[in-house]
């Protein structure tokens, strides 16, 4: 899938997202393109998962708690229902559990920063915090310049 391929039916998610929880959406665009391999990986296809959420948690209107293991030794992660659902429900996260990073949101690099690291990127599943912070400043500037054009 080709990068505009990837933005263009997920542009109007993230605005949605972005508008209804405060956030900038050229950085929820740039996880979903890190967490999802620009929009390629099996949890994005076939679960609609973008941003690799895991299924721990209260269901609530956008995740009903359904889950999925992708392998013997996998995590659980949640399933939803639409990309749209998969958009509200990291949004939703993300101003409720990591405030100070949606509140930076406008700046990539500040948001980059307090994202990486908090408890949304996890060094035990293998996350490195400095090359995650340094790729989502990449992307969402790659956006950024793609959304100008």
């Amino acid at each position: 899938m080709k990068q505009s391929e990837f933005l263009h039916p997920l542009l109007p998610l993230a605005q949605k997202a972005g508008e209804a929880f405060r956030i900038n959406p050229v950085v929820i665009l740039a996880q979903a393109a890190i967490e999802s391999g620009w929009g390629q990986s099996t949890l994005a296809v076939e679960h609609h998962n973008y941003f690799g959420i895991t299924a721990y948690g209260r269901p609530n209107v956008w995740w009903k708690g359904e889950g999925i293991e992708l392998g013997a030794h996998s995590l659980r992660f949640r399933v939803y229902d639409s990309p749209a659902d998969s958009f509200m429900d990291y949004a939703r996260l993300v101003r409720s559990a990591y405030p100070f990073a949606a509140d930076a949101s406008n700046d990539a690099k500040a948001f980059a920063r307090k994202i990486s690291q908090s408890k949304y990127i996890s060094e035990v599943n293998g996350d490195n915090r400095a090359a995650y912070q340094a790729l989502l400043v990449k992307i969402s500037k790659k956006i950024e310049k793609q959304l100008q054009s």
